[in-house]
């Protein structure tokens, strides 16, 4: 499978807001842009990220099929860790095709966000049955 992570703003300006559905964010111009549409090829899980002062990136946001997981506690991407060596992010998608690497990102998710652990569960579950993972 291919997942994806996307930037969905800087997340002093945009982490209140976030929801369900979240399309679009305020620039640090003040002005609102597009969250751009994920790309097809991306079939696996799907992150959205905002960037922290310092930059820091952390997952916000969790998509598989139909389910959008916004998340109470952010978790700071570890590069090397959660999207395997040779990626960076930046203004377009970041591609990873590797199950392991895009599992290990959404277990520390879920130990991050106790509170939504049912649902990241879940999703998880799906996730792995689609992936042919035991």
């Amino acid at each position: 499978m291919r997942h994806a992570l996307m930037y969905h703003g800087g997340f002093e300006r945009n982490f209140s807001r976030l929801s369900t559905g979240f399309s679009s964010f305020e620039g640090t111009d003040g002005k609102t842009h597009d969250v751009p549409a994920w790309p097809s090829s991306a079939d696996g899980l799907r992150f959205g990220y905002m960037e922290k002062a310092g930059k820091k990136f952390c997952v916000v946001r969790v998509l598989f099929g139909n389910d959008d997981i916004v998340l109470k506690n952010e978790l700071i991407i570890d590069p090397g860790r959660h999207t395997g060596f040779g990626h960076r992010l930046g203004p377009e998608p970041t591609l990873v095709e590797d199950d392991a690497v895009a599992l290990s990102l959404l277990e520390d998710v879920i130990k991050r966000n106790a509170d939504a652990s049912e649902a990241l569960l879940a999703l998880r579950t799906r996730y792995k049955l689609a992936a042919g993972i035991a």
